[in-house]
C-alpha cells in the first residue's frame, strides 16, 4: 500500500520535471533550436498543426533555422504563420525553402526570459510539493484506518520528503543551467 502510493508520487512528480524539461526548450536562447517552432501552429486542411508535423525543420547553422514544407502550397501558409507568432522572427523564403535567421537577444529581452524560466520552475516546485502533500495525506488516512503503524507512517513521510527534495534539487539545476545558457552571449 504505502510502496504504490509512494511510486505514484515518485512518478507523477518525474513527469512534472519532464514537464519543465520541455518548458524550457521553447524559451528560446540566442542558438537556433528545432523546438523553437513548436508553438508555431498552422492551418493544414482545416485543422492546427505544429509546424514540424507539415515541414522539416533543421538546424542549419548557430543562429539559422530552415523549414522546408512538404508540399509547395503549404510555403505562403507556414512563412506566414511564423511571421505573426510571438517568437520575433522573420523567415526569408527561397522557392520552397525557409531561413529563419535568430536574431540576438537583447538584455532586456534576456530578463524576461529568465524571469519566464524562473516562473516555470517555481510552478513545477508547487505541483512536486503538491503531490508530497498528497502523498502524505495518504499516508495519514492508511493510519488513520489502522493499515499502517505510526512507525511506517514517519519512514514514509520521510521517504516521499527525500524523494520531494531530490526533484526540487533537480529542478534548481535545470534552471540554472537555463539561466546560464540564457545569459551567455
Amino acid at each position: 500500500m504505502i510502496d504504490e502510493i509512494f511510486d505514484d508520487a515518485k512518478d507523477r512528480m518525474t513527469k512534472s520535471v519532464e514537464n519543465l524539461e520541455s518548458n524550457f526548450a521553447k524559451i528560446r536562447t540566442g542558438r537556433a533550436h528545432p523546438s523553437i517552432l513548436d508553438s508555431v501552429k498552422v492551418d493544414y486542411y482545416g485543422s492546427e498543426v505544429p509546424v514540424s508535423q507539415v515541414a522539416n525543420v533543421n538546424v542549419e547553422d548557430a543562429r539559422t533555422l530552415t523549414v522546408q514544407p512538404w508540399e509547395q502550397t503549404m510555403v505562403s501558409v507556414v512563412e506566414k504563420a511564423i511571421m505573426t507568432s510571438d517568437l520575433g522572427v522573420n523567415p526569408v523564403t527561397t522557392g520552397n525553402m525557409m531561413r529563419i535567421p535568430m536574431p540576438a537577444l537583447t538584455e532586456e529581452r534576456r530578463k524576461e526570459f529568465i524571469k519566464l524560466a524562473k516562473s516555470e520552475a517555481e510552478q513545477t516546485k508547487v505541483a512536486i510539493r503538491n503531490i508530497r502533500r498528497d502523498a502524505n495525506a495518504d499516508f495519514k488516512n492508511l493510519n488513520k484506518d489502522k493499515d499502517i503503524t505510526d512507525d511506517e507512517l514517519r519512514q514514509a513521510e520521510d521517504q516521499i520528503q527525500k524523494a520531494t527534495d531530490e526533484h526540487v534539487s533537480q529542478v534548481d539545476q535545470m534552471l540554472a543551467k537555463k539561466e546560464d545558457s540564457l545569459l551567455e552571449i
